[in-house]
């Protein structure tokens, strides 16, 4: 067990999806790399498009197209890139995407538990369901909340409250479990406990800078770490 992380007691749990359940960068880069070819511009890296990964589809538009985390292009550039970037993630979406290690064991553990879970991501809708269903991960939750179902997501807390009303759990009784300064931060104004993996993307930054409860390796480890409420 990773030191320092505490016991928590919860009804439900929420997860996010990308860097957390699962490594999708080779899918993200390959459609983010499409769309700049297309648009004449150079080619990047997985891993500067993995840093690049955390706050939507429309955030990491403007990060590729701009060449940073805070760019941001004219509206006629993006538009033009978003559209492209979603027509090639349409073919890319889980070509490449795994399971990291202990997800499929650790998620089994939680509903063994009776905890219920949702899994809360950036990701648009669209896009969500049907990688959760290609990795064989989708009917381990009840709710699975797109970026794009409410007006606002991560970091605003509004997904997080969504998710916990959805699943009949006070804000106090939820925890959450990403990889990234928007999962924290969303989780916390939310009034949620939180525990981070450090495997995921987290927009470059070191994971033990995030205020969070406790980091663990797995999800199997974070399935240990919490007690049910009866």
């Amino acid at each position: 067990m990773t030191a320092g992380a505490p016991r928590l007691r919860a009804r439900a749990v929420i997860i996010d999806l990308d860097g957390t359940l699962l490594d999708t960068a080779a899918d993200l880069a390959a459609a983010v790399n499409l769309m700049l070819a297309e648009l004449g511009r150079p080619v990047l890296s997985e891993s500067v498009v993995a840093a690049y990964v955390g706050k939507g589809a429309e955030v990491l538009v403007h990060r590729a197209l701009g060449g940073g985390l805070d760019a941001r292009v004219d509206a006629a550039t993006h538009e033009r890139g978003h559209h492209a970037f979603l027509r090639h993630y349409r073919e890319t979406n889980g070509l490449h995407a795994r399971a990291y290690e202990g997800v499929h064991e650790g998620l089994a553990a939680m509903r063994g538990k009776g905890l219920r879970l949702a899994c809360v991501t950036n990701k648009p809708q669209a896009f969500a369901d049907p990688l959760l269903e290609r990795c064989g991960l989708r009917e381990a939750f009840e709710l699975v909340l797109g970026g794009d179902a409410l007006p606002l997501k991560k970091p605003d807390p509004a997904p997080m409250r969504h998710a916990a009303r959805a699943l009949g759990a006070a804000p106090g009784e939820v925890v959450a479990i990403g990889d990234s300064v928007n999962d924290a931060l969303a989780a916390r104004a939310a009034g949620m406990a939180v525990l981070a993996v450090p495997y995921g993307y987290n927009e470059g930054r070191d994971v033990r800078s995030l205020d969070v409860d406790g980091i663990v390796d797995s999800l199997l480890e974070a399935a240990a770490l919490i007690d049910p409420i009866a």
